[in-house]
């Protein structure tokens, strides 16, 4: 689905808003989504060894879900439930660097693509993709689901809001690691670190509570419709 969130402020006015250094990440954007999209940055990813370090993002405050988070939970409260017993990172061993990619791979190919308005007739809807199609945050949902069922934590794996390359809301699951934090996401199989992908990061759940948080204060899409 296209994203449907408004009039988002200019690229000029995004970057003063954020913290130094944003700016030229935003200036990247189109190039490095035009990469992703294209499936370049797949082709030097393998499974057989896990990635190099990234840097952990940073929490800015608290932070308003999107709407339609808040009609999944209603609908699935256990999937949004934060159990605090469970670690907030997760250690990256080859094991684990193998299943996340696999997942994430697996997923990308088993889903087709469909706007929510076609899809469901609604603007903006967060569901598991049960019928083989979904768009952006529904892959990422369904990806979190299999990896729990293969043992990593949930508290570990965030649903995340992004501004992408073509200036829309978009979801992506944040996998937290020792390592840094990592992007699955259905626009690429490649499993890249949260600073390579070239998003605008806007906020991602909480870790201690089903709370949201901030992820660099800027203005936040009201919808994630991006396939």
């Amino acid at each position: 689905m296209r994203a449907f969130f408004g009039r988002l402020e200019s690229f000029a006015q995004i970057s003063a808003a954020f913290h130094p250094g944003t700016a030229s990440r935003i200036a990247k954007i189109g190039l490095v989504g035009v990469t992703l999209l294209l499936g370049g940055a797949t082709q030097a990813q393998t499974v057989a060894s896990i990635p190099s370090a990234s840097y952990v993002t940073e929490r800015g405050g608290g932070a308003r879900p999107v709407a339609a988070w808040t009609d999944f939970c209603r609908r699935n409260p256990a999937e949004c439930a934060v159990d605090t017993s469970e670690p907030a990172k997760v250690t990256m061993t080859p094991e684990l660097w193998r299943t996340i990619v696999s997942v994430n791979r697996r997923v990308n190919a088993r889903i087709k693509p469909a706007t929510d308005k076609a899809h469901w007739g609604v603007v903006d809807k967060w569901d598991f993709p049960d019928d083989g199609q979904g768009d952006c945050e529904d892959y990422q949902l369904l990806k979190r689901k299999l990896l729990a069922e293969r043992g990593v934590p949930r508290r570990a794996m965030r649903m995340t809001v992004v501004i992408d390359e073509l200036n829309e809301g978009h979801a992506v699951l944040m996998i937290r690691t020792d390592r840094g934090d990592y992007i699955l996401d259905n626009k690429t199989n490649a499993v890249l670190p949260w600073d390579q992908t070239g998003y605008v990061y806007v906020k991602r759940e909480g870790q201690d509570s089903t709370a949201w948080v901030s992820l660099g204060g800027v203005t936040s899409p009201t919808a994630t419709a991006n396939r």
